[in-house]
Order: C-alpha cells, then structure tokens, then sequence
C-alpha cells in the first residue's frame, strides 16, 4: 500500500498493474490500457473514465458501481497485467512464462 492505508496496488514484478481506492464510494480501480482503446472504452461505458492521478493516455479508472459486465472488468484487468509484464525485462518477462508453465 505505497499510497496509504486506503490505496491496494496490485503488482507484477514490483510495477503497478492496478490500483484499487478502498474508501471510495462505489469502489474504483485504475488500470493500464492501450490508448485508443482506453478512448474506445470511454466513449462506450460511463463507469469508465481518465486515469485519476495516472497518465490519463495510458490509464482508466473504472467505477465498480455494478454497471460493466464482469467479464468487461476481468478482461480489463487481464489487459492491464498483460500490458505490465510485457514492459518488463526480458529476463523478468521469462520468468513469468515459467512461472506460469510450472503450475
């Protein structure tokens, strides 16, 4: 919680992927997405807006008010990991996959 008692950040290999505000009322999460679709996903759904206190190109805050279908949300997140771990080093990146194939 490096941004209080009320802020959960989610990581993968030590960067954010997301960013869930506790006290807020409903509920938010900020997550990482590709730039047009982060446009794209706006324009459709009003429970997604511009990143709050993130790069507002690169980051949604999604608003868990019970309006997006969940399995919108777990593709959202999922994108959002993904889009994390492919920034990471190479060496980190291989990590992961074997992480992941030994399971």
């Amino acid at each position: 919680m490096p941004f209080g008692e009320d802020v959960l950040a989610f990581r993968v290999c030590g960067k954010i992927f997301a960013l869930l505000a506790l006290q807020a009322d409903p509920l938010r999460i900020n997550l990482k997405c590709d730039p047009e679709e982060a446009l794209r996903l706006r324009e459709l759904h009003p429970a997604i807006l511009p990143g709050y206190h993130m790069n507002k190109q690169h980051w949604n805050t999604v608003l868990l008010n019970g309006s997006l279908p969940p399995a919108l949300l777990v593709e959202m997140i999922n994108n959002s990991y993904d889009l994390i771990a492919a920034s990471l080093p190479k060496a980190l990146r291989a990590e992961l996959i074997n992480k992941d194939t030994n399971k």
